[in-house]
């Protein structure tokens, strides 16, 4: 065998962690980027409205504070020096409150906008002097103005930053738009992926019988026009199938003719081994039809409806009946459960197993488990087996293991493409496997109810 046979597959790497967050469905991803792109406007457009708000507030605070300051030190100017801390409560506003003078030195201030507030309350304190400008030492964000009275003492007037208020509706009101915004996006996404989740469903769901339900034909263009389309590619599909079937029952039916009057010419020949092969080429050709054109049908489906049964009664009776012929064939275990399945086309792919095991094997043992999420019916034999890498290949239409098949034995190839067929046509799943100690074990499991 050559090299390239036993090559090992190359493993696909691990996709990268961010990966591996990103949801797997198209509706969660384009629902995340719309409600993700919505969100950061929103934010964006509030960030912008209250940088503006305070920027206009602040031209409106420069534009007083130096007023209101001037007043409340003049204030404090006319009153006797014994009675001015009484009247720092009284003087105090949110935004700045005084003090007597002295304090430990700070750094200057250096942001412009402090500086043009400095300029504006020193132009307006005047005949007052500022005598001290300092940022205060155990607050940054506070500004220190020492100011001189006209008795020559001083009093310090602390200034700090007032975080811009905001009303307690809009928090409320932010949140009232993300949701509105989340619900339509979520709305449209939903508008959007849906018709391809029904296509998914209907595709799906088209099996053997090629009778899916179609989809509707409503909707935006392009998703009306998209069910046409395959809507007309089932129809089309169904009308092709429709047209082999017909052509193979045709050809058997022709067949048959040419077949019979070959088979009476053999009558006729005198007794010999070219009689023998003829008639064994005979019996080859009328198996060879008869098989192709079950397997032809079990595509195309049946009109069989599905109904409820006991599977334990329905494999006691097939095995029954091969009993009575004298094959040997046993039954072990129990299901135990009634299955909703078409009863023509499970006990089809049955007997298909069991005959399958009593030509190359010479015996069949049949073989029921269940637990709690499928049934399995096995039927085992001691033949010659199959090969690894042919147990999937076996269940292709006239596909033969040359190692064990021939046409002497009868053989047409087609025993476990239609076995196959009819398990996919009910729901089930029938998978060949190595028995130990020799033989194989055709598994076909449904699932429970």
């Amino acid at each position: 065998m050559s090299d390239h046979a036993h090559s090992t597959p190359p493993i696909d790497p691990a996709p990268p962690w961010w990966q591996r967050l990103v949801p797997r469905t198209l509706f969660a991803r384009v629902t995340l980027i719309l409600v993700v792109g919505l969100v950061t406007a929103q934010l964006l457009a509030f960030a912008s409205m209250q940088l503006e708000r305070g920027q206009a507030l602040r031209t409106l605070m420069l534009s007083s504070i130096e007023r209101d300051i001037a007043s409340s030190v003049a204030i404090l100017d006319r009153l006797p020096a014994a009675e001015r801390p009484a009247w720092f409560d009284r003087l105090e506003r949110r935004n700045y409150r005084f003090s007597l003078g002295g304090w430990e030195d700070g750094p200057p201030p250096s942001s412009p906008i402090v500086q043009q507030l400095i300029q504006a309350i020193t132009g307006a304190l005047k005949p007052f002097a500022v005598t001290r400008v300092a940022q205060s030492p155990l607050n940054p964000e506070a500004l220190l103005i020492e100011v001189r009275l006209s008795d020559g003492s001083h009093v310090v007037i602390h200034g700090q930053r007032v975080p811009m208020p905001v009303s307690n509706w809009v928090p409320g009101v932010l949140l009232l738009q993300l949701a509105v915004l989340g619900l339509c996006g979520w709305q449209a996404v939903r508008l959007v992926t849906r018709p391809l989740a029904q296509l998914a469903t209907v595709a799906e769901e088209l099996g053997p019988d090629l009778k899916a339900t179609e989809l509707t034909e409503t909707g935006p263009t392009e998703v009306a026009r998209a069910a046409r389309a395959f809507n007309a590619m089932q129809r089309r599909i169904a009308a092709y199938m429709d047209e082999r079937v017909e052509i193979l029952a045709a050809i058997s039916h022709d067949l048959q003719t040419p077949m019979t009057r070959m088979r009476l010419r053999t009558e006729l020949m005198d007794e010999g081994p070219v009689r023998d092969k003829l008639r064994q080429d005979l019996d080859a050709m009328q198996a060879l039809v008869k098989q192709g054109l079950a397997y032809a049908r079990t595509l195309h489906g049946d009109t069989e409806s599905p109904q409820k049964m006991d599977l334990d009664a329905l494999l006691n009776a097939l095995v029954a009946d091969y009993q009575d012929t004298g094959q040997p064939v046993t039954l072990a275990g129990q299901l135990g459960v009634p299955v909703v399945t078409r009863p023509h086309a499970l006990r089809r792919i049955l007997g298909n197993l069991i005959d399958n095991a009593l030509k190359f094997g010479g015996d069949a043992a049949v073989q029921l488990a269940a637990n709690e999420h499928a049934l399995t019916i096995a039927v085992l034999d001691r033949g010659p087996g199959i090969p690894a890498d042919q147990l999937e290949a076996v269940t292709q239409p006239f596909y033969r293991v040359e190692s064990s098949r021939n046409r002497d034995t009868g053989g047409t190839g087609l025993g476990l493409a239609i076995a196959q067929q009819l398990a996919v046509a009910i729901g089930a799943r029938l998978s060949l496997h190595h028995r130990e100690g020799g033989g194989l074990e055709a598994r076909l499991t449904l699932p429970r109810p």
